[in-house]
Order: C-alpha cells, then structure tokens, then sequence
C-alpha cells in the first residue's frame, strides 16, 4: 500500500491485517483496487483577513485545494456557491473561509450555518471553537441548547449552529427575538445539502425560502453557501433549494488514498428456495474478524434493528474487553448517549461502531480502516459517502455484505454495474400542494404575504393562499387567523408528529423514542426491542400516553409484524397505454394497519407462532403508479389463488427494480396487488411512494414503465430459485410476511407484458 500503513494486531500493515480475514473467503464475489489521487494545492488566498491567516497557519494551514480555492473566489464576488467533491475532501473548510472572513472584517456580521443532524453541528462547532479566530463567538441552537441559553445565543453569538427543523419551528416563527441575527446576516451555510431530497428536502426548500423572505424584511439578503457529496445535478438541487442561482463547484482536487473493494455475497445455504446465508451474521463475523486483527471498522446497516443486531452478534464473538470497544449507533438514542459515543469514536476509544446512515455524513469520527455497508444503501451516492468514512488518511478496504434483495444481487452477480454507475439526481418538489401549504401557513404567521412575496417563495404559494381557509385577504396582505402556531403542524423528515416514548418500566429511564408509525411495528405489546445490544421485552403499548414500557429480556427469537394495507384513487393525472396494459399515475391514500405479529428464530428465521394485535389504522395520502392486467394477459393464471398469487409476486419484483430509475430505496416504495379493486373492478397493481405527498418517484417509473417491466421480467428470468427467494419475488418489507407467491405466474404476466 503506498503512503504510509496503518497498523493492525501484531505489528501487520492494515492491508495485511484485512488480508488475513478475507483470504481464502468463498463469499468474495469481487475485489478490485481504486487507485490513489494526487491532490493539488495553492496559497491560500490572497485577500484572506490577515487574522484568519494567521489562525489557519497555526493550525498548520497553508494552502488550500484549487476547489478551496474556487469556491472562495466565488463567495468573494458575492455568488451562492455549492461545492460537490468527494468525503475528506475539505469541503467544511472551503464553505468556512468565507464566514470566517465576513467575521474578522465586520463585528456585527452574523452566520448561520444549518446541519442535518445534530451531532455534525456539534463537531463543527467544536472545530470553529478550537481555532480561537479573535472575535468569533459559535454557537449550538438547536432542541437540546438549555432554554436558559438560548437568549444569550441569540444575542452574542455570531456564528449559529442548528437543523433545519430547529429553523422551521424554534426561529422563524419567532423572528422578532432573532430581529439583530437576521438584520446582520450575510452567510447561510447549508451543509450535506444531497441529504435534503424527497420529502424532507421539498420542506427544507420552504423553509431556507422563508428565510430570505424574512431576512430581507429586516434589511439583509444572505449569501448561501452549500456543500454537497457527489451527486449528478448538484446545481439544479442547490438552485431548488434556495430559489437562487447557485455557481457549482465540483472538481475534486484533494488527494485520495487507495481504497480496496470488496462485493460480499454470502453463502448460498439452499439452491432451490435460494435462501442464504444472513447478511447481519456474515457483517458481524467480518467486524468481529477485523476488529481482532486490530483495525478500526465502521459498519452500516440500513435499519435500527439491524444496527444494534450486527453490533450483539460481534460483541459475542469476541472477548469481554474487547467487545466492550464496540458501539451502536442510531436515531432514537438520547442526546447524552449520542455524544457519548461520539467522544468515544473521535478519542479512538472504540475500535468498532455499528451505525445507520446517522454516521454517514461528515462528521470527524477519527482514523478508521474498514467501512463494511451491509445491503446496498439504496443510492450510489449514499454507498460512496458511506465506504468514505475509512481510509481517508491512509488506505482503506470498503466491503458491500450483499443482502437478498434483488437489486443486491442484481449488482453482485454484475459488478461493473454498480462500481461504473454515476451517482443519481436528487428529487425535490417544494411546490406540490401538500407540501407547500403548510409553509404557505408558517409565512403568513410570521408575516402579511403580499404579491412581493412571489419573488422569493413562488407564484405557486401567492396562489395556494387564495384557496387556503384559515388565511384571510386584508389589505396588508394574507394574514393567519388562528391561534396555533402553525409551523408546529409540520414535520420536515416525516408526515408523523406523535413520538412514543421509550421507558424501562422498572427503573423509569427512557430509552429512546419511536414515531407512531415505527411505534406500531416496532414497540407493540409483546415485541422484542433492542437498545444498545440489550433485548427488552414490550409490555405495554400505551396509546394514551404515547408510551412504550419494556423490561429487560434474554429469548433466541425476534418479533415482525404483519399489516393489512388498503388504497384508494384520490385523482388520477396521466394515463396512457403501455405493455399491454392501460398505466395509470396519480394521488391515491394509503391505510395501514398493524394486525398481528410473529417470532421468529435467530437461528433460522423459522415461525415460532403468531399473535393478533388491536392497534389503530394510519393513512396518508401520496403519488402512485397502477394497472389492471386482463385479457389474453391472464390466460391461465386468472383464476385463484394463482391470481393473487402472480400480481402479489410481480408488485414485489417491480419494487424492488424501481430504484435503478429513480433516486430512491426499496424502502421509499410500497405496493399492493388485489384480485378486484373496488374503484377499478378488476385484478390491479399499485406501486406508491411510502412517504406522504410522493416527490417523483413513481412519475418516473410511469414515463419508463415498458424498460421498467422488461427488467423486471429478466430479473426472474435469471434468478435460479424455483418458488420464489428473497432474490427475486420475496420482500423483507412485505405486510403478508410473503404468503401467497407466484414466481412462475408473475414471469410469465410480465413476459407477455414486454411482448405486448
């Protein structure tokens, strides 16, 4: 390995160390060798303040990157900029020069610098604290900054560290107390900008919208500098955004370590049912294997369960002192244990974190050797961003444990697919209606909205307050007449504003928290929940007081649950012929309810029993794509249970094919195949998009349905099963736990589709 090698277990080089765990592994499916990059550097720049040149050179900085470089002659000409390079490739530094300039030359200069999560707010500010740059004053304000601190925030400090959320709710709702901050701003920083896609980033649109409205209602119009991994269309993102015209930088001049490529694909323990070996059991034993071999390793899971699943069956395969330098990490931690494990990451004192996507951005977690991401992540861009957390100094080995997911296996048994493929187009749509009008709401709260408006938050929201109801035209414009504030009715990352609380009924502590939706599925009486590697058992569900009570557990078995989902058109908005059939996309709801759940052995997934549940229906509504095959189609297969059987199957192959044409996870999408619906009176597939509103998703899969299908169709052409696998027609999200399955009848459906 050139530069110089980390070091493993016994004084081996971190190649030789991962070398020793991979050698002779038949579940290698490829490996190849990404090559280092030279990096090129400059001076920094000459008209940097001579104060934050002398911090910088302190810290020994001396030059810059010519993207660095770049994305600050930009900023001095007073454009919005968004630098797209790859992770460790300094793109927190290009976008803080500027602001670090701004504060040096004026003292009254504000920032504002917005985050996804709170723990990369937390380590930016503990960078810009430790420059000791005279004059700059950064701050956290974000939902855990004590109450009594946060009017002392507001009044001194010049650099202001939040989320988009706390923007949304705890600001701009209250911009008279923020009146100094907004009448001094120059720069809003917007970091990990490709995070803000779908429907979160459709409601982050509305909110840096509602920003510069009321920045230039006190005097200011901001500059807006954004940071972005790599994606395809960071300009037309950062344009949609914003509503600005944005400069793109997106030259990648740092240098970069080799890295080593691995496609895990774990071992195939029944050819004809084309089960195989569990992916969280193969991750688990390569953590296992190269944490022992003395390497620092980040895992990524998709889900929190798996996360906290991986992290148990590590820690049992290694000794007592070692396993406990092992950590999960996920969403519904409390602040204190976050940070906890933060500290632990960056000090080096774990040598191993389990983790979702929470630890994908850019956050400093220290030297790690090995980034294992175990099921495809969903997007290129995301699986980038994720094998980037290791090597970023030295070498690094970045392994795909495949899942049984088709797409997984789809790029395994095609690697070139995936390692060639370019990064995909962020979605957004802060326009659409149900998106929109909530905003349309919150603007009109903090301020009359007038036909000046249009200019920074769109015609579309002139016109939706027209129609809104509780907005009354006065001759100052459309004001807000009820007595709620209506921010509060918006979440920005889900449609679901109740939270369940987690609580260890015999101590009182919570353990975390759970939306009422994950609630249902995850938390219900009975259910086996995991927290930091410990089992607890559910006792009780408390609808009332939104609360979940568990006690610690120790059981071989884990808990899914079972769902009953029905949909209905709302309004249908394109139709035309295509593969046979009459393809309809447009607004339907979508009502879900939790029915009954199964234990399962850890060992081999086998159902030990199932129990009913009693729990409420949840419904929203968004954008699907639907048809009803009939005719010579059905020759054959249109009687029950076959029927059933061949649509259910075929629904589940075209989900789980959908994410190679849209920028989406199998998990944004659900389905549902009947033999008669009621509004179509005849056998009919839906595919809808799992999020309320839809940014998209399936508009896309309804202008490239025939290529759509006809993928489809080889995928089950080519998987070898003879019933149906978790290759092919069965789905790890699937509400009837993938009863009634037709393979043969679902390939034969779409082979006389792609025919016709």
């Amino acid at each position: 390995m050139r530069g110089i090698p980390a070091v493993g277990a016994a004084g081996l080089s971190a190649t030789a160390a991962w070398e020793s765990v991979l050698e002779g592994a038949a579940e290698v499916a490829h490996r190849s060798v990404e090559p280092p990059r030279a990096g090129r550097l400059e001076s920094l720049p000459a008209g940097l303040h001579r104060d934050v040149r002398a911090v910088l050179e302190a810290r020994g900085i001396t030059g810059v990157y010519a993207h660095q470089a770049e994305t600050w002659e930009a900023a001095a000409r007073g454009e919005s900029v968004v630098v797209t390079t790859g992770t460790a490739s300094g793109k927190s530094l290009a976008f803080s020069l500027p602001v670090l300039d701004a504060v040096a030359r004026e003292r009254t200069a504000r920032a504002l610098f917005l985050y996804p999560t709170k723990a990369l707010a937390q380590d930016q500010a503990r960078w810009l604290a430790g420059l000791g740059l005279r004059g700059l004053r950064p701050a956290i304000y974000d939902g855990d900054t004590p109450v009594e601190q946060r009017a002392h925030v507001r009044r001194t400090a010049n650099a202001i560290l939040t989320n988009p959320d706390m923007l949304h709710v705890g600001v701009l709702p209250h911009h008279d107390r923020w009146g100094d901050v907004l009448h001094n701003l120059r720069v809003v920083v917007v970091d990990e900008a490709h995070v803000y896609r779908g429907v979160f980033g459709s409601h982050v649109a509305n909110v840096l919208r509602r920003l510069r409205r009321l920045a230039h209602a006190y005097g200011a119009e901001p500059q807006f500098l954004l940071a972005s991994a790599t994606i395809a269309n960071p300009g037309e993102l950062a344009s949609r955004l914003t509503g600005l015209d944005v400069r793109v930088v997106d030259t990648d001049t740092s240098p970069r370590a080799e890295r080593e490529v691995v496609l895990w694909n774990p071992e195939l323990v029944d050819e004809e049912l084309g089960i195989r070996a569990s992916p969280l059991g193969d991750a688990s034993r390569l953590l296992a294997g190269l944490v022992a071999a003395g390497l620092r390793v980040i895992c990524f899971t998709k889900s929190r369960k798996a996360a906290e699943l991986v992290h148990r069956f590590a820690a049992d395969r290694l000794d007592a002192a070692t396993a406990r330098r092992l950590a999960p990490y996920r969403a519904g931690y409390t602040p204190e244990q976050r940070r906890e494990i933060e500290r632990r990451l960056v000090e080096g004192e774990l040598l191993g974190v389990t983790a979702t996507n929470a630890l994908e951005l850019g956050i400093d977690i220290g030297t790690l050797d090995c980034a294992i991401c175990v099921g495809f992540p969903g997007t290129v861009a995301s699986l980038r961003q994720q094998w980037g957390r290791a090597g970023r100094r030295a070498g690094g080995l970045a392994v795909l444990v495949a899942s049984e997911d088709a797409l997984d296996q789809f790029f395994v048994d095609d690697p070139p697919a995936l390692l060639g493929r370019t990064t995909e187009a962020a979605l957004i749509d802060h326009s659409a209606p149900r998106i929109l009008d909530g905003h349309v709401l919150a603007a009109a709260y903090e301020g009359p909205l007038t036909a000046a408006d249009a200019d920074v938050l769109g015609p579309e929201a002139l016109a939706r307050a027209a129609v809104l109801p509780e907005l009354e035209a006065t001759p100052a414009g459309f004001v807000w007449r009820g007595r709620d504030t209506p921010a509060a009715r918006i979440s920005l990352r889900s449609g679901d504003t109740e939270a369940f609380v987690i609580v260890e009924e015999e101590t009182g502590s919570v353990l975390g928290t759970a939306e009422r939706e994950r609630a249902f599925s995850t938390v219900h009486d009975g259910a086996v929940y995991l927290h930091l590697g410990d089992q607890y058992g559910v006792t009780r569900l408390d609808l009332g007081t939104r609360t979940a009570l568990v006690r610690p557990v120790a059981v071989d078995w884990y808990t899914q649950a079972r769902k009953e989902t029905e949909t209905t058109i709302v309004t249908p908005l394109s139709t035309r012929q295509v593969a046979g059939v009459e393809l309809h996309h447009g607004r339907i709801e979508v009502w879900e309810q939790v029915v009954a759940f199964q234990r399962k052995a850890v060992a081999d997934g086998s159902v030990i029993d199932t129990t009913p549940l009693e729990l409420p229906p949840t419904s929203f509504e968004t954008e699907g794509v639907w048809f009803s095959p009939d005719g010579g189609l059905l020759e054959g297969i249109g009687t029950m249970p076959t029927l059933v059987s061949a649509l259910h199957a075929a629904e589940h192959a075209l989900i789980s094919l959908l994410p190679l044409f849209a920028m989406c996870d199998r998990w944004d999408i659900g389905g549902l195949s009947t033999n008669v619906h009621e509004q179509t009176g005849r056998p009919t597939v839906f595919v809808y998009e799992g999020h309320a509103g839809g940014v998209g998703i399936t508009e896309r899969g309804f202008a490239c349905f025939a290529e759509w299908v006809a993928d489809t169709a080889v995928l089950l052409a080519r998987c070898p099963c003879k019933a149906g696998c978790p290759s092919c027609v069965q789905s790890p999200k699937c509400g009837n736990l993938n009863e009634l399955l037709d393979k043969a009848a679902a390939r034969t459906l779409l082979e006389r589709m792609t025919a016709a």
